[in-house]
């Protein structure tokens, strides 16, 4: 009993002794990206059921004990751990869990999370993108995302890509997506005096990107989405963060493994020998490999140096970069010089936030004469490049002979320099006379200069000629400023979030060019500067609504104005709706093997102006180049023409269908998405002829038809080991896409098409067509007739109508260029300081017309030139014996199906006490497995000549932080 009353006493005194050691916690939870409040976040004294949870502003208090563990959680960022020792406030930045359901995604003008996403809208976060010495920011999402066809336009240093949303919209207007670099949307024309239109984007400086695909995301840009919207955030600064130094390095190696397959010089004798009248003194005694000339082994260099640091209300990101990198064709060369910096800044508790970025990047280009891959394809091969006397060799006075390669390289020169400015302000204020709305504004500017100078040597073949010189240069100016109202707000009495926005968008494009050129006659001639400039201004509003945190609406609305259409035709109208229905937070799911199940489907409306065109509507005059000049006295004036034009020129408008299935299993192991699209593109932007004096061109830009393309998206993704020393990552996605024309003329007549796709060999053919009922890629070919070996017979075709004779109503339309299927997949391995990653990229039903072979392909391009030479052959005529050119025979309508390994890299992390080095080595466009016998089967319209082939490159990279 007295043990008892003893430790009785005891407790009576221990417990206001505790009582007085509480005390209470305080402080504000962020996310540490951007320093934004994060409301409901749940505090936890580890070990115990004490808790609480953050309010509206982030701001929460916990009663806890000296020593007590605090555990901060949040759906969507990891959860943290903090020991009270006393800190006052406490103040917690959570970071995000990129692998969680509620990872923020931005959308047009705001943001969402992946689980509340309504729309087709995609993450590629810099952890998945392809590695590498990459100049084109482009490049980082090749194979990527379901949907996303990224093609590199030719091997050039400094080469942008092509990139296609589900396959684009339109035919003469642009089908690039609309591009918005943190918030600025860039002129989807590009800039002039570059190669690559987001070249003066860092690589290094991409934080991610995000990819709005259907038109219940994009309607919001309604001007220029209707080929989806691509919104790039760069890297910035975060709170919080110590002083950080980083010095990136990546020496490259380029090389072509592959050339066109012409006749060596036994061949090429072979056949030259049979030609009539044949003279062997034209002959050489050589063995010369002309591509093998042309062509060297490239390096190149790309350097990133960045400071970062961060502070409770203040962070900052510089970055300078210089990339280098040589051409694989002699003589070519890219150089890029930029500085990338981000400033945020913070005021008012966190309510009012600022931010600026800027970039300033001067690009440099010495362009090599693209005509040295035609000629070295078309030199004879027993001559040898030099003459004894050290000159470069060339057919005496034959001017119509191709032009030694070597000299065209070593003497033609075309030099540029641009110089450009890309910066955005944004204001971010929280405003206080009501809880839950912000204020946002963004103003932005993307200025450009460039010039550059041309010199064409004269010809060693016509020594009494005049050197070609041209002096150009050209001014871009993007301006835009927009705003908007956002209000967010949880309604208890009916279970909702709402969330409403509502604002304003403007923003005008000028563009000026000019220069002078000697017009091939000696006498310089000073071109009229050329001046355009457009317009776009725009009203939107969107309302979205999740209800009990399972049912999901959005509404978008957007009215735009743009001055490349008249007054009446100058508004439009761009309206977008999406539901949601997150199944897996239904109560009869809540035992269910599924993390994630959410149906979703959209519609919406978006538009098209992107015509080239910015008066296309009025009657112009065109001022015309130096050498059309009409010489008055001792003066030469250049002239001015009227250019076509259409009054009634309207808004091209598409209306896309989404319907998907997003799913998750095994706590989001393993997640993917099936989505299904339908778009149908009305009153469409074609350039079409017409009757013969009926305008002031035979050809027209006017709203004349429709396209219809459909497709069905799959992705997959899975975390298939988690461990604290080994992790592996697998990400697959395929796409099947249908795309037509349904209607091109204003009469629907079913039997009318245009010829497309231009080609050499002989003047004004096309190879391609479009027609109501084709893709626009398909090519337009007679139907070869072969012999029982298998061989194709010269000029033999079917003879489609019966008629007994071959005539152009024997053409069909027949395969395409446009694949059916591509696809991307994608590995990422890390074991311990180890990491291992690739990517593989595939197209399937996709078809090339190989126009080196049909041009060259034949005995009488050797035996028949018109001079005193003998140029060389594609060997192909080795196998057809072809003694002519047969253009149009389907024969050379071949199959393009590729799996390409793009991207392989390797890489060690070696940490030092104060420095942590990343070696790490890469190898990119490895290996190409296809049946496409001409030198690449991925190229963007189908039609392969004289191509600039894509090189192997090898890298070395070197990354320090300090």
């Amino acid at each position: 009993m007295k043990t008892f009353l003893n430790s009785l006493l005891l407790l009576v005194f221990l417990i206001p002794a505790s009582l007085f050691s509480q005390t209470k916690a305080t402080g504000t939870v962020t996310d540490q990206a951007n320093a934004l409040p994060l409301p409901g976040v749940n505090i936890l004294v580890k070990g115990t059921t004490t808790g609480a949870s953050s309010d509206f502003d982030g701001n929460y208090s916990i009663t806890v004990n000296q020593g007590d563990i605090l555990v901060f959680s949040y759906l969507g960022y990891t959860t943290q751990e903090i020991t009270y020792t006393g800190q006052s406030p406490l103040n917690v930045a959570l970071v995000q869990d990129a692998g969680q359901l509620d990872e923020v995604v931005l959308i047009g003008y705001g943001s969402t999370t992946k689980q509340d996403a309504t729309g087709a809208v995609e993450k590629v976060g810099d952890e998945e993108f392809n590695k590498g010495a990459i100049v084109a920011p482009e490049q980082l999402l090749a194979g990527k995302s379901a949907g996303v066809r990224v093609t590199s336009n030719s091997g050039a240093p400094g080469e942008g890509a092509d990139i296609r949303i589900r396959g684009g919209a339109s035919l003469s207007a642009t089908n690039s997506p609309l591009i918005v670099v943190d918030g600025l949307p860039l002129d989807q024309r590009g800039v002039q005096g570059v190669r690559g239109q987001l070249n003066a984007i860092n690589p290094n400086d991409i934080e991610d990107f995000v990819i709005l695909k259907d038109a219940s995301a994009t309607a919001i840009y309604g001007s220029r989405a209707s080929n989806g919207v691509i919104l790039i955030t760069t890297k910035k600064g975060r709170t919080n963060t110590p002083l950080t130094f980083e010095y990136d390095l990546k020496a490259s190696v380029q090389e072509v493994t592959d050339y066109v397959d012409v006749l060596n010089a036994e061949q090429f004798t072979a056949i030259a020998q049979t030609a009539s009248g044949f003279d062997p003194s034209e002959l050489g005694n050589a063995d010369t490999n002309w591509q093998d000339e042309i062509y060297t082994t490239a390096i190149g260099a790309i350097h990133n140096l960045t400071v970062s640091k961060g502070y409770e209300n203040f962070n900052f990101r510089v970055n300078y970069n210089h990339a280098s990198q040589e051409g694989v064709l002699r003589g070519g060369l890219y150089e890029r010089n930029a500085i990338n910096t981000s400033f945020v800044q913070r005021f008012l508790d966190n309510d009012l936030k600022l931010t600026l970025t800027a970039k300033g990047v001067i690009d440099e280009y010495n362009y090599a004469d693209g005509g040295a891959i035609g000629s070295a394809i078309a030199f004879d091969p027993t001559q040898s490049i030099y003459n004894p006397d050290g000159s470069f060799f060339q057919y005496n006075g034959e001017t119509l002979a191709p032009t030694n390669p070597l000299f065209l390289l070593e003497n033609n020169q075309n030099r540029s320099k641009n110089k450009r400015f890309i910066s955005n302000f944004n204001v971010d204020y929280k405003l206080w006379f009501l809880e839950g709305l912000r204020f946002n504004m963004n103003a932005g500017i993307d200025y450009s200069e460039n010039d550059g100078k041309q010199f064409n040597a004269v010809s060693p073949t016509n020594p009494n000629g005049v050197a070609f010189q041209n002096f150009y240069d050209g001014l871009d100016r993007n301006t835009a400023l927009d705003f908007y109202f956002n209000y967010k707000s949880d309604v208890e009495s009916i279970n909702t979030n709402v969330d409403l926005t509502l604002g304003h968008a403007y923003q005008e494009f000028y563009r000026q060019s000019g220069g002078r050129d000697n017009g091939n006659n000696g006498t310089f001639v000073e071109r009229l500067p050329n001046v355009n400039r457009n317009a776009l201004e725009s009203y939107f509003a969107r309302a979205s609504f999740d209800i009990a945190d399972k049912y999901l609406v959005s509404l978008s609305y957007r009215r735009d104005g743009s001055s490349r259409f008249s007054e009446n035709n100058r508004w439009s109208s761009f309206p977008g709706a999406s539901i949601g229905w997150k199944i897996s937070n239904e109560d009869f799911m809540q035992d269910s093997f599924f993390s994630n199940l959410k149906l979703r489907a959209g519609w919406g409306v978006t538009g098209q102006q992107e015509i080239g065109l910015n008066y296309a509507f009025l009657g112009l005059y065109t001022p015309g180049t130096g050498d059309a000049a009409v010489q008055i006295g001792n003066e030469f004036l250049t002239t001015l023409r009227p250019e076509e034009f259409d009054e009634n020129l309207k808004w091209e408008e598409t209306t896309q269908y989404n319907v998907a299935l997003d799913f998750g299993f095994f706590d989001e192991r393993l997640t993917g998405t099936i989505d299904a699209y339908y778009k149908e593109t009305d009153d469409l932007l074609a350039t079409i002829p017409t009757a013969a004096g009926s305008n002031l061109s035979d050809l027209l830009l006017t709203n004349v038809g429709s396209t219809r393309s459909r497709g069905l998206e799959f992705s997959l993704n899975g975390k298939v080991v988690q461990s604290d020393n080994f992790n592996w990552d697998l990400g697959f996605n395929i796409t099947l896409q249908d795309y037509e024309i349904t209607k091109l003329n204003l009469s629907g007549d079913p039997d009318f098409f245009i010829p497309q796709g231009g080609i050499s060999g002989g003047v004004g053919n096309n190879i391609q067509l479009w027609r109501p009922g084709y893709d626009p890629t398909t090519f337009f070919v007679f139907r070869q007739v072969y012999d029982d070996q298998g061989n194709p017979i010269e000029g033999a075709y079917v003879d489609v109508n019966g008629d007994n004779q071959i005539t152009e109503s024997d053409r069909q339309a027949y395969k395409k260029a446009t694949p059916d299927v591509f696809a991307g997949f994608t590995s990422n391995m890390s074991y311990k300081n180890f990491d291992f990653s690739f990517t593989f990229r595939g197209s399937f039903g996709n078809y090339m017309y190989n126009n080196v072979a049909s041009d060259r392909g034949n005995i009488t391009t050797v035996i028949n030139a018109p001079g005193n030479y003998y140029p060389n052959a594609h060997a192909s005529v080795l196998d057809t014996n072809f003694q002519n050119q047969n253009l149009f025979s389907d024969a050379y309508i071949q199959r393009a199906d590729f799996v390409k390994l793009d991207n392989v890299s390797i890489g060690y992390l070696i940490p030092f006490e104060k420095v942590n080095l990343r070696a790490s080595f890469t190898a990119t466009n490895l290996l190409t497995i296809t049946k496409y016998d001409g030198l690449d089967p991925e190229i963007n319209n189908g039609i392969d000549n004289n191509f600039y082939p894509r090189p192997q490159q090898y890298v070395l990279g070197l990354n320090f932080t300090f």
